[in-house]
């Protein structure tokens, strides 16, 4: 059974910094296409990044290009989420997914963590 696993969130000021990471077990996320998404309170959940898995190419909404940045470290298993300048509407519960396709839409992805809270705020 695919599993992915959020961890790095918390609290932290405006202006700081946060680096979230996805590990992946029982399966290997060479493969995969990985996203990172973010729900916040009332809203629908939304694509942040994602990174394919042939070139490492990469894509970012709008709203946190040049301030999010998504790696991967095959030999970890592990996908990252470098978050910087965070501003209170970074506020979300961020997840990471799996699929064959890299995009930012929702849909493309069948495997989900269960997410981590990042909570920005003075």
């Amino acid at each position: 059974q695919v599993q992915l696993v959020e961890s790095g969130g918390g609290v932290v000021q405006p202006g700081g910094s946060l680096r979230l990471s996805c590990a992946a077990s029982r399966f290997t996320l060479d493969y995969y296409a990985i996203g990172w998404f973010r729900q916040a309170p009332g809203k629908e959940r939304e694509g942040v990044s994602c990174i394919s898995s042939s070139d490492g190419s990469t894509n970012y909404a709008d709203s946190v290009k040049g301030q999010f940045t998504i790696s991967r470290d095959n030999a970890k298993n592990t996908v990252y989420l470098q978050m910087n300048s965070l501003k209170p509407e970074d506020t979300a519960v961020y997840y990471c997914a799996a699929g064959p396709i890299a995009t930012i839409w929702v849909s493309s992805y069948a495997y989900w963590g269960q997410g981590t809270q990042v909570t920005v705020s003075s």
